[in-house]
């Protein structure tokens, strides 16, 4: 049986007085872009109008950011960790990103005048594999460790790359801080997707990278004749890449900013629990953290986001595995007249919620909160397509509800 549990924020006066968002802006996220643009491959990635669906829940439009097509890597998180990569390699170089370009960071030259460096990282799978892919990018070596429960196509993926990776008995957090110890012994440079203290300049930069999704967003929603969505829907795992996205439209648009709702699953909620202790602080949830969202299977808020998180979203929610099962199908199976968006376990979470809140009589008194009515226009990023195929299938075609 479907289970959600949401708690709405108690800090109505956050976005006048919330957190300071400048490392995000719209201006950061064009140079970001203009990064990105030098990748041969780089195309910005569809957004579907799913007016169909829309119709059916009684919304006035919802928009899907469909991620699976991002640098043929099945998943948004390569913008990140390329950024990252690039903003190191270029700083080693004595020079701005902006003065480099992917084929620079690739020359021989540049691989003479910096030697061999390896990169290190914890990953549930499509960062792991977006640093591997940076890492050939630019001639260079990574090494990745994965938790346990990790799919094995998610390893073959990162491998294929020619990078090592390695699924651990560890969870997710602990194995950040193995990875970051043997690092810290090789001589290896972290580029890992959450902070913490004496280790935020790298985190900073992913988030950044990021932002490239949000603006090809908002322009894509503009051109449509949507100056702004109302509601954005964003899951969270450490919080990196929802913080990046709270941020890049708190700046676009102050105080008429979107509603942003945040959805994990039970397994690894620690925003939920935050919120729920209302006291300020992040809070940890331990344990396997096993969830069919494996890409959401994270304990431990990042420490740099964790500030954006706590005062701008209105509220949070908690959901059971088959939440994201049902996300999976509604994208995959669309009504008719609506594009087809393949998308993967985490990446569907957030229009899983969608339909929960909109169909459900549990949902009716959370959709009144929220203004999701038909004049409500809402943004999903899906973050990743088929990335565990074999899954994927279960769960369109058999289905599939849990892990």
């Amino acid at each position: 049986m479907s289970s959600v549990r949401i708690k709405f924020n108690e800090n109505p006066i956050a976005p006048l007085k919330g957190t300071e968002v400048s490392l995000l802006s719209k201006e950061v996220a064009e140079k970001v872009r203009d990064f990105h643009q030098t990748f041969p491959s780089y195309q910005p990635t569809p957004l579907a109008k799913l007016d169909q669906l829309a119709e059916h829940l009684g919304l006035g439009s919802i928009l899907i950011k469909d991620e699976s097509y991002r640098f043929g890597l099945n998943a948004f998180k390569v913008l990140g960790g390329s950024y990252a990569v690039g903003k190191i390699l270029a700083e080693m170089l004595g020079k701005d990103i902006s003065e480099v370009s992917c084929s620079d960071l690739s020359s021989k030259e540049t691989s003479d005048k910096i030697g061999d460096i390896t990169f290190a990282s914890t990953t549930d799978g499509n960062h792991g594999r977006g640093l591997a892919w940076a890492a050939k990018e630019f001639n260079k070596k990574a090494i990745i460790y994965m938790p346990k429960g990790s799919a094995p196509i998610r390893r073959d993926n990162i491998q294929a790359l020619g990078s090592d990776c390695t699924i651990t008995e560890l969870n997710y957090d602990d194995c950040v801080r193995m990875a970051w110890d043997k690092a810290q012994q090789e001589g290896w440079i972290t580029v890992q997707d959450t902070a913490w203290d004496g280790y935020e300049d790298i985190p900073n930069t992913i988030m950044q990278g990021y932002t490239t999704l949000a603006l090809e967003a908002l322009e894509q929603m503009q051109a449509q004749g949507i100056e702004r969505p109302t509601h954005v829907l964003l899951q969270a795992g450490v919080g990196c890449f929802a913080g990046a996205m709270i941020g890049f439209f708190m700046s676009a648009f102050g105080k008429d900013c979107p509603k942003f709702i945040i959805v994990e699953p039970d397994a690894a909620n620690c925003f939920y629990v935050s919120a729920c202790a209302n006291d300020g602080k992040p809070h940890t949830v331990e344990g396997d953290l096993l969830t069919l969202m494996a890409g959401l299977a994270c304990g431990e808020p990042n420490k740099t986001s964790w500030e954006m998180l706590r005062d701008y979203p209105v509220a949070y929610a908690s959901c059971s595995d088959d939440i994201a099962a049902t996300g999976m199908r509604v994208l995959g199976a669309p009504i008719k007249g609506d594009p087809q968006v393949t998308s993967g376990e985490s990446g569907a979470a957030t229009t899983g919620f969608l339909h929960w809140v909109m169909t459900s009589e549990e949902g009716k008194e959370a959709r009144e909160k929220l203004g999701l009515d038909l004049n409500a226009q809402v943004l999903c990023i899906s973050t990743e397509g088929d990335t565990s195929p074999e899954l994927y299938r279960d769960v369109l075609w058999h289905g599939r509800d849990n892990l």
